[in-house]
């Protein structure tokens, strides 16, 4: 099979820092996998969670690669054509650090460094050192993306108002200079010159940029333009353009959607990607990578997204029909495309569409009593998934890939029952069918009992192809999730049983969590504090 590309590099990033750090078993396997494909660069995207010498509560108990296993993993990589490419943060995205009191005197505000405080350039300094000493690669992405509340906290109160544009080019030189000390060119993302220019747009292909800030990016700086959300190539081609004025020679980072629950969501990844790539071919883009992000946990295996990434490095090749595409991956890993592609239905309203929602998540973590989104169930929804996880069941024993569908299958029979478990119960209590609301107690009983079975399948797979750091976030919130089932089931037994006169909880008017619908045309609820209760479970951290 021919794996040439007219891509310079053509990459895959994965998020290394959501918790899920993935070990140095499936690293590997990704490695092959990818290469074997026609990618030739993986970029590990480590905000924290690699080793620095001088710094020894950076990246502390999260599950850090040590220096030695980015080394075996570089050489290995290497061999196989493949280079491995660090992916850093030297402004925003760095609350993992700022935990911890060394730190606080670094931050600007929210998990912004302090740009201009010496502190914050020994730091870099000290990871530039590490990661040079680590991988071969002398190409490092430095991040920079979303920092929109830049110069906008201790900075401000230091040094007052200021150009924005210009304190963040300061700051960037800052950090090319120290990089430029170990051999290193740069990547970072794009979004802060629009956003900084248009007042908080990113994709705004008519931004007009000053001259001043266009004069002084650094040359051996190159800017990535990251879109996951459109399936129109032309929007893609505006983008672009929009680049090239800016700084000729942008990257483009598209991406395969794995990052709004456990299940993936191939379909509108292949959508997306299939008119990012056209467009990327069609304005002479050299470097291209597709990112897998894994934003609130990491839940989500890179693994599942398969069809996805198999599709895009055919797309690459230059093979658009999707029946020769599904002929080429039937013969390449000796399974059906479509079998895969049923991964998909937990987070797709069970495959109704290809747009992305994330039932497998907010249903899950809805609370049988409080409810926050009851309002999102339709009628069956539990049949529905009954139906997917008899499909996903039918493949568990798929060679070295069934795994992925157990997991899935497992969730899919918590959500037979619980999807619909709050809705019955509040419809029970309001109506005053006391019968029917008692009921619910073996409803209950079941949906901890399935509980129990999940929380064992996905903690096989997360040890299968994770450091076991990071778990425990899962521990917590699915071992969360059963203690509420478990408190539910007792106050619904006190109130069948007359010791309660009334359960306070369900007698409020239940809201719509997206406003009525006005909000979201989709239900996409991806951070488990917002899903799972309305009360306080953190607080932003302050220095």
């Amino acid at each position: 099979m021919d794996n040439s590309t007219p891509f310079r590099t053509f990459g895959t990033m994965l998020d290394c820092s959501r918790n899920a750090v993935p070990n140095l078993h499936a690293l590997k396997k990704w490695v092959d996998l990818t290469a074997s494909l026609g990618y030739n660069t993986l970029l590990l995207y480590t905000e924290d969670t690699y080793e620095v010498p001088d710094e020894p509560y950076f990246g502390y108990m999260r599950g850090r690669y040590s220096q030695a296993e980015l080394r075996e993993l570089d050489a290995y990589a290497n061999e196989r054509g493949m280079t491995i490419m660090p992916c850093i943060q030297t402004l925003a995205h760095l609350y993992a650090i700022k935990r911890w009191p060394e730190y606080w005197p670094h931050f600007d505000t929210d998990d912004i460094l302090l740009a201009g405080d010496e502190r914050v350039y020994t730091l870099i300094d000290h990871m530039f050192r590490s990661l040079a000493a680590s991988l071969s690669c002398r190409t490092i992405h430095l991040g920079m993306d979303e920092a929109e509340m830049f110069a906008r906290g201790r900075y401000y109160n230091q040094h007052g108002d200021c150009n924005r544009s210009q304190a963040l080019l300061a700051h960037l030189q800052r950090v090319c200079e120290i990089g430029e000390t170990y051999g290193f060119r740069f990547l970072i993302w794009s979004d802060m010159f629009f956003k900084l220019a248009t007042g908080g747009q990113y994709y705004a292909k008519n931004a007009q940029i000053d001259e001043s800030v266009r004069e002084k990016i650094p040359a051996n700086v190159e800017l990535i333009y990251w879109d996951y959300y459109s399936a129109d190539e032309a929007h893609y081609d505006g983008m672009i353009e929009a680049h090239q004025k800016l700084k000729p020679g942008t990257w483009f980072a598209g991406g395969l959607w794995k990052w709004t629950g456990y299940a993936p969501h191939n379909g509108y990844s292949m959508k997306i990607t299939k008119a990012a790539l056209a467009s990327c071919r069609e304005h002479g883009v050299q470097d291209v990578f597709l990112t897998m992000w894994g934003d609130d946990g990491g839940e989500c295996s890179p693994f599942m997204l398969l069809p996805s990434l198999f599709y895009a490095s055919e797309l690459a090749k230059g093979e658009t029909d999707d029946e020769t595409i599904k002929a080429h991956f039937a013969q390449r890993f000796g399974a059906a495309f479509d079998d895969f592609m049923q991964l998909d239905l937990p987070g797709t309203r069970n495959g109704l569409d290809d747009n992305v929602r994330n039932l497998d998540k907010f249903l899950l973590y809805n609370d049988p009593f409080m409810g926050m989104m009851d309002k999102t169930v339709l009628p069956s929804e539990g049949a529905q998934f009954g139906a997917c996880a008899e499909k996903l069941e039918a493949l568990q024993t798929l060679p070295e890939w069934g795994y992925l569908f157990r997991t899935l299958g497992a969730l899919c029979r918590v959500l037979e029952i619980k999807a619909e478990l709050g809705v019955r119960i509040h419809e029970a209590y309001r109506t005053g069918d006391k019968t029917a609301l008692c009921a619910m107690l073996a409803k209950l009983d079941e949906t901890l009992a399935r509980l129990e079975r999940f929380h064992d399948a996905y903690r096989a797979q997360w040890m299968q192809e994770n450091k076991p750091h990071g778990f425990d976030v899962q521990d917590i919130r699915l071992g969360g999730l059963m203690q509420r089932v478990k408190t539910c089931r007792a106050r619904l037994e006190d109130y069948c049983a007359g010791r309660l006169d009334r359960l306070e909880e369900l007698e409020a008017a239940q809201l719509d969590f997206f406003d009525h619908g006005k909000r979201c045309a989709e239900p996409v609820a991806t951070h488990w504090g917002q899903i799972a209760t309305a009360n306080i479970v953190y607080m932003t951290m302050l220095w």
